[in-house]
């Protein structure tokens, strides 16, 4: 069996934090403020490389032709040995 007593104390506390809490005045930003934020923002994207993610496309092709081989169902060797086969019809 729970403790009445101990509950209502907590309630009281957290209803007194939160009192205090809303009680708080909110203070505007200083003048200027969202400008600076903007240009440390920029300043800081600027500092980075440029990220080329064409760098990266070979191996998510890779990884791609990985995943159809060792998908189960031989997805990707019915795709290589297909296009095998029609070059020989072609040629016949």
């Amino acid at each position: 069996m729970s403790d009445s007593t101990n509950r209502t104390e907590a309630d009281e506390e957290w209803e007194t934090l939160l009192h205090q809490w809303r009680a708080e005045v909110a203070v505007p930003p200083r003048p200027y403020f969202y400008g600076r934020v903007h240009t440390r923002l920029v300043n800081a994207a600027a500092k980075r490389p440029p990220l080329r993610t064409w760098r990266h496309w070979p191996a998510y092709a890779v990884m791609l032709g990985i995943l159809l081989l060792l998908s189960g169902d031989d997805a990707g060797l019915h795709a290589v040995s297909g296009g095998a086969q029609q070059e020989k019809r072609r040629s016949t």
